[in-house]
């Protein structure tokens, strides 16, 4: 595991797994570029199948996201297309949205824009606020996103020509609807 942040959560869960882990700084490089190339060069030393994003909250270089292209997923907290970025709680509060969810998506250059692969949907409830309704929809990345990637490791799961494709069908453009 790869972090940014020394004091990211997921270091300490990896190490408690027995999960090899380094932080490469991105303060110490020149530029995105150059960071980027040094965690290919990190990454690819483990030969990964997959590359999983949880909490990387850098827009990472065309370079980087080609060079994974069909092996790079992330996961966001909003019912994609709907509130790309950041603020995705406060904004669906904001705008009188019903439900509110969360997405798993290949990435590609467009930023949250990739093929979308599983959603979770939430009813916003009258008294959500954006931590509460925060909290509700991390419970639900907890479910989709370790589906997603048993998908990838079973071999069920791939990007195509047309998009994401699971067990040999194009998937909706909303992605796999998972209900709890």
């Amino acid at each position: 595991m790869v972090s940014n942040r020394a004091d990211a959560y997921g270091l300490q869960r990896a190490a408690d797994a027995g999960i090899a882990t380094e932080v490469l700084d991105h303060k110490g490089f020149a530029d995105r570029e150059a960071f980027d190339a040094e965690l290919i060069r990190r990454i690819d030393a483990h030969a990964p199948d997959l590359v999983v994003l949880a909490g990387f909250m850098r827009i990472l270089s065309p370079g980087f996201v080609r060079h994974y292209h069909g092996r790079l997923i992330n996961i966001h907290p909003s019912l994609l297309p709907k509130y790309k970025g950041l603020h995705t709680h406060q904004r669906a509060l904001e705008a009188g949205d019903t439900e509110h969810g969360c997405s798993v998506h290949f990435v590609t250059e467009e930023l949250d824009g990739g093929p979308l692969v599983v959603q979770a949907a939430i009813p916003v409830q009258s008294d959500d606020t954006p931590e509460s309704l925060a909290a509700r929809v991390h419970v639900q990345e907890h479910l989709i996103y370790p589906l997603a990637m048993r998908w990838f490791a079973e071999g069920r799961l791939r990007l195509g020509e047309q998009g994401a494709m699971l067990d040999g069908q194009a998937l909706p453009a909303t992605g796999h609807p998972f209900r709890t």
